[in-house]
């Protein structure tokens, strides 16, 4: 494979002398090397993700954690390609490095191959799903659609599919809950939807953002299980980001620590967990409520707030909250 143009410009994305070049993709099936995504504002350049890299092969978990404002989501969308590029002013992201997805380069990658991928090789489980699903719509007009833009089938064998899913998901009785419409669904329901929807093409990769949030406890933990089932059955690679580490301890394979757009620590989960090296990982651990031992003291929660994107502290960025 031969050097590939990636853009013209420095790490912000910015019009430049130097034309950086891609490297050979990896044998991993998803592989992001220096993930940078800035947003100029008014007040300066927000770097919300600066420099991030990591790996995933198919068939496993890697969970991203971190407090808001940490990255973990612009991560997701710059992956599936949703941010905005080029074309939208001081709004656009600037967007460099490199995201390998099966040997295929993204970032370099023509937005209608992109797109064509979206979908169909890779997808995700939204946060919200009550704002992700349109009102308007039923919930099989929808399915249907997602399943028929990568597929030339008709509408009868796109319904079918879309009540197989629903069936899969655990929705009861799906031949007639095709026809409802979101609100028509509790908050678990929604989010068993939006799971059906992001694996009806079955996706290589699934990046699930916050799946579990407001939530109770008994759906959260069904929604987990399904899920590893799914995967499981799927063989996908699956991303899951979310700041709860109990939901990381129950599904991930790795897990990587984000703090000011930055990857502060990663590794299995079993060393997160008990040999953990940074104390912001640390931190984490200590404000998690534990229900394996007696409850002998306070939780300690993390003193501070987040820095500002814009105005990082130098070195590691956790060093002013650091104990």
């Amino acid at each position: 494979m031969t050097d590939i143009p990636l853009q013209k410009g420095d790490s912000t994305g910015e019009a430049g002398p130097h034309v950086p070049v891609l490297s050979r993709p990896s044998t991993a099936f998803l592989d992001v090397r220096d993930l940078k995504v800035h947003f100029p504002t008014d007040d300066g350049l927000v770097r919300s993700v600066d420099g991030l890299s990591f790996q995933l092969e198919k068939g496993k978990t890697l969970g991203i954690v971190g407090e808001s404002g940490s990255g973990k989501s612009v991560t997701s969308l710059a992956v599936l390609g949703l941010h905005r590029v080029g074309q939208y002013g001081r709004n656009k992201a600037r967007v460099s490095g490199e995201i390998w997805l099966n040997g295929k380069e993204l970032i370099s990658a023509a937005p209608d191959e992109v797109r064509r991928l979206r979908g169909r090789d890779m997808s995700m489980i939204f946060q919200d799903p009550l704002s992700a699903l349109h009102p308007y719509f039923s919930i099989g007009a929808q399915l249907s659609e997602a399943y028929r833009i990568h597929h030339d089938v008709s509408k009868q064998a796109a319904k079918a599919r879309a009540v197989e899913m629903l069936d899969r998901v655990g929705i009861p009785q799906p031949d007639k809950r095709i026809s409802d419409h979101p609100h028509q669904f509790s908050g678990g329901m929604r989010q068993r939807v939006m799971i059906a929807m992001s694996l009806i093409n079955n996706p290589e990769l699934l990046i699930a953002d916050e799946p579990t949030t407001a939530l109770d406890v008994t759906v959260q933990a069904q929604i987990l299980d399904l899920i590893r089932d799914l995967q499981k059955e799927f063989g996908s690679a699956v991303v899951i980001i979310t700041h709860d580490l109990g939901v990381v301890a129950e599904l991930a394979d790795d897990i990587l620590v984000m703090y000011g757009g930055r990857c502060v620590e990663r590794g299995t989960a079993e060393k997160i967990f008990s040999a953990s090296q940074h104390p912001y990982t640390w931190g984490l651990l200590g404000s998690m409520p534990r229900m394996d031992r007696e409850r002998t003291e306070r939780l300690n929660p993390i003193k501070g707030s987040p820095p500002s994107l814009i105005n990082l502290p130098s070195g590691c960025a956790f060093h002013p909250r650091c104990p």
